[in-house]
């Protein structure tokens, strides 16, 4: 039987997860805070041009795609707090560089600093560090909730900050949440010993080679990827068509945003419920890109009226926090056992490629073809996105599971071979370094306790 002490997180499990999560989700609010001003704001900087602006808004994604996987298998050799507070650092140096700009040209270079504090993946890793296995799922939702948190925040707080204090003001604040992040890792997040390096939370080479050729995870990462090169391409033309186009005037901005994040955050739930307890989350996923196509094209036709312009990114945004939520629940999924730190890996820089490759290009086709371009480029790449989405299996629905076995069972040669013969197990493999076996199982059929009786079990001698 299991101990009732372990169902609850202790106090050390606790602070890890509400600290790393502050540190989180302040550093997100740092970069997203900047995705409703710079399009208007950021004409008032010399040199400015719709490219460079697409450039500055989707500059940190290049370095950030560059430097996460390197920095996290780094943390694993010199450990995570020096990573983390390193990054924190040139996150705030970045957004000090901004701050002081005068010229489109500073904050590129601000923002291409800023991506530079790569640091994700270290703090996924010391929070599974400082979490028992059970718990880690929890402690990684408290994470995934505070960036969703952040995002909602920064798009209002943005528009205000920048409304009252200019887009200097924003970067500042930006640093100062920068460094608060970094009292927190100091004197909140409890301290750990060493690093305790697993493939639930980093990237293990022997899972590259299977993960590089899932199809089914190669196109979740191109659909994080257009997903987000959608949105960062959006809000260059976005507040531009609030208010040029519909006459909203920019320092007004915040209640679109407020509006549509509330209102879509809510929308998707019941789309999110259907699709994991029918096991239709294929059918979501398709219908969701499919949205996404319709908001483009319902901008391309009506960015001209204020009334329709709420109503498209209420829906947008709708379509956007669902297939937020759901691409990395199908990650998971689809991983085969052992091989979800590598897979999310490979997704997080997917993502931020996505959001250097939107700003770019967004900044791009405005500049060469107005806001009609960028809006039927972003129903172009949505679409092709849900050609590629519809040519993918329906997900399992499996859980992965990380169960440590004793010296003797992790040479036992038959441990696998049962575990799969047990009803509800899809697939598993043993790590003889880690002592431990990682399985993916539908617990509709298989319950925990049944697999923690099998590994704790001695091996039958032939």
């Amino acid at each position: 039987m299991l101990d009732k002490r372990s169902e609850a997180m202790n106090g050390v499990e606790r602070r890890a997860a509400f600290g790393l999560a502050l540190v989180f989700a302040f550093r997100m609010l740092g970069m997203f805070m900047v995705l409703p001003v710079l399009a208007t704001y950021g004409q008032e900087l010399a040199d400015a041009t719709p490219a460079l602006i697409g450039l500055a808004i989707g500059a940190y994604g290049l370095t950030q795609a560059v430097l996460q996987i390197p920095l996290g298998t780094l943390s694993d050799r010199i450990g995570r707090r020096p990573i983390i507070i390193g990054g924190l650092l040139v996150f705030a140096l970045g957004a000090a560089i901004a701050a002081n700009a005068h010229s489109i040209w500073g904050v590129i270079a601000g923002r291409i600093v800023q991506g530079g504090g790569a640091i994700s993946a270290a703090i996924m890793a010391l929070l599974s560090d400082q979490t028992r296995e059970q718990h880690r799922t929890k402690a990684m939702a408290t994470i995934g909730m505070s960036i969703g948190v952040s995002f909602a925040v920064a798009m209002v707080a943005g528009p205000l900050l920048t409304r009252a204090y200019g887009l200097a003001g924003l970067f500042w604040a930006t640093c100062g949440l920068a460094l608060v992040g970094l009292l927190i890792v100091l004197f909140l997040v409890p301290h750990q010993a060493s690093p305790f390096a697993h493939r639930e939370s980093n990237l293990a080479r022997q899972a590259l080679g299977a993960t590089l050729r899932n199809r089914d995870l190669l196109r979740l990462d191109f659909g994080i990827l257009a997903l987000h090169a959608v949105l960062m391409a959006s809000f260059v033309v976005l507040p531009l068509a609030l208010a040029d186009h519909a006459g909203l005037p920019k320092e007004e901005h915040w209640w679109v945003y407020l509006t549509a994040l509330v209102v879509g955050f809510f929308a998707m739930v019941p789309f999110i419920i259907y699709g994991e307890k029918k096991r239709r989350m294929k059918r979501v996923l398709v219908g969701a890109i499919s949205v996404l196509v319709l908001c483009e094209l319902y901008f391309f036709f009506f960015s001209n009226s204020l009334v329709a312009l709420v109503i498209g990114i209420v829906v947008f945004f709708t379509a956007f926090n669902l297939l937020e939520a759901s691409l990395p629940s199908l990650v998971s999924k689809v991983a085969p056992a052992g091989g979800k730190g590598t897979a999310m890996g490979i997704y997080s820089t997917s993502q931020f490629l996505g959001s250097a490759l939107g700003g770019i290009l967004g900044g791009w086709l405005f500049q060469h073809g107005g806001l009609s371009t960028v809006f039927l480029g972003c129903a172009a790449l949505c679409l092709g996105w849900a050609v590629v989405a519809g040519t993918m299996r329906e997900p399992p629905y499996v859980t992965s599971l990380r169960l440590p076995v004793t010296p003797v069972l992790v040479n036992d040669q038959g441990l696998v071979g049962r575990l799969l013969a047990l009803a509800g197990v899809t697939d598993a493999v043993v790590v003889a370094e880690e002592q431990a076996v990682y399985i993916k199982i539908d617990t509709k059929i298989v319950d925990r306790a049944q697999l923690e009786r099998l590994v704790s079990q001695t091996p039958v001698a032939a």
